[in-house]
């Protein structure tokens, strides 16, 4: 059952991250991020471990994810990037995708990696908890707080629009 899963969740994350870098429209943009991002927290469903991917739909696809979609919301900017069509590159982009794809894949399976065995049990998700809430919780809050930073700033990006605006017109 791993098996079609798995296929499944490869062709859903590699069409939905392509889909990000070639889509025109920043939020569709996003959106198809969120899907990249959502893909990759079903691959940890897939090696058992649940906690990494529940924080993986946390962190990345309901925070950084929707921040990114929200700035874009917000700035309203969808000339910011002046789109040049070049099919060399495009192509070469692929082709240099493939290799380092290749490459990489070759690297993992000559590793011989399927064959490590360790005589440590599992780690429960409560010990991670805990390992958070008393020894991480600095860096819990300040990714909270460049994430707050974040969102002011591009409310203050959206503000600065619409009052240069208000000045053109009276």
């Amino acid at each position: 059952m791993a098996d079609p899963t798995f296929v499944a969740l490869s062709v859903l994350t590699i069409a939905s991250a392509i889909a990000a870098l070639e889509l025109r429209s920043l939020i569709y943009g996003a959106i198809a991020l969120m899907g990249t991002l959502g893909g990759i927290a079903g691959f940890f469903l897939l090696l058992d471990s649940p906690f990494v991917a529940m924080f993986q739909i946390a962190v990345y696809v309901g925070s950084i994810a929707v921040l990114i979609l929200f700035t874009v919301m917000l700035v309203r900017r969808e000339l910011i990037f002046q789109k040049v069509e070049d099919t060399r590159r495009k192509w070469a982009g692929i082709g240099l995708m493939l290799a380092a794809m290749a490459s990489l894949g070759a690297v993992v399976i000559s590793s011989g990696i399927d064959a490590i065995t360790t005589a440590e049990p599992a780690v429960d998700f409560r010990d991670i908890g805990a390992d958070f809430l008393t020894t991480y919780w600095p860096a819990l809050i300040m990714m909270g707080l460049v994430l707050a930073g974040a969102v002011i700033g591009a409310m203050m990006l959206a503000r600065r629009e619409d009052i240069e605006n208000d000045q053109r017109t009276s």
